[in-house]
């Protein structure tokens, strides 16, 4: 049986966790706050309060932390635990140069490190439904696939070795395509207030055509109804909107609309909304910062 060291089991980890529980798998668990892995450990997984054991004798170590600072404090903290041959799953959203440090760690304690982020937020965590995107490796295959099965409904593979950090400039392409429709469902939203308009007209108007898309009706569902429970908060999408920023500069891309959703994110979070969900970056839109 595959042995699987899942470290961080926040809103993601957490779907990751119980889908590979539900798919046979050996799981051990470890997370910052231990109540939040809690709910795994009743659910079969072996509860850990230090990564290091945790991670001892796991044939796949999975990090789903929040980016790459937290990675590598919880790889150092884990460092008594690693061993060579190891398989590290790293799903973490880290952006591209900050993935160079990481693949600095695989090779001191001789991990095989795939470049795995992942697509999609709670829901697809949850039904085991995300996308995955790996660079790596391709002879880990046969140790990982049983764990990429268990919490995605696709597996991409982009290359087949991890240091140039493909899935990582994949994700930070599709993160930014999501950002920017939960940026305008947002603006659209407001725009509809502030002119006096329903913004259930303009839902409507644009329903079942080529400019609707089911995530826009979903925001602006949660933003009519002023329901922002997390499925991706706004202050991991500010994260990853500085993450794309910073990538676009060092490839030298100009980019106009990222920086805006960064800054936009960055004010609804500083208006109180940081661990909302990132419909909520709608706040940012109100004048009176109410």
């Amino acid at each position: 049986m595959t042995t699987v060291a899942l470290l961080g089991t926040g809103i993601m980890g957490a779907g990751m966790g119980h889908n590979i529980l539900a798919a046979g798998l050996d799981l051990r668990v470890w997370n910052r706050t231990a109540a939040k892995a809690q709910p795994l450990a009743d659910a079969g997984a072996a509860l850990h309060t230090d990564p290091a054991d945790a991670v001892r004798g796991a044939d796949v170590v999975v990090t789903m932390l929040g980016d790459a600072d937290d990675v590598t404090a919880v790889l150092e903290q884990a460092a008594g635990g690693l061993a060579p041959g190891q398989v590290w799953l790293q799903t973490t959203t880290v952006g591209v140069e900050p993935f160079d440090g990481l693949r600095a760690i695989a090779g001191r304690h001789g991990l095989t490190l795939l470049d795995a982020p992942v697509l999609g937020t709670r829901a697809p965590a949850e039904s085991g439904q995300l996308v995955v995107f790996v660079a790596g490796d391709p002879a880990a295959r046969p140790v990982v696939d049983p764990v990429l099965d268990a919490v995605g409904r696709q597996t991409v593979w982009v290359a087949e070795d991890n240091t140039t950090a493909q899935a990582s400039r994949l994700k930070l392409v599709a993160n930014s395509w999501v950002l920017a429709i939960t940026a305008a469902t947002g603006e659209s939203v407001a725009l509809a207030q502030g002119l006096g308009v329903d913004p259930q007209a303009f839902l409507d108007a644009v329903a079942g055509g080529p400019l609707d898309l089911p995530y826009l009706q979903n925001k602006a569902k949660a933003i009519l109804d002023d329901d922002f429970t997390p499925s991706f908060t706004v202050d991991n999408a500010a994260k990853d909107a500085g993450l794309i920023v910073a990538a676009a500069e060092a490839s030298g891309t100009r980019l106009d609309v990222a920086p805006a959703v960064r800054d936009r994110l960055r004010r609804a979070s500083e208006r109180g909304h940081g661990g909302d969900d990132m419909a909520a970056a709608y706040k940012a839109s109100e004048i009176t910062g109410r």
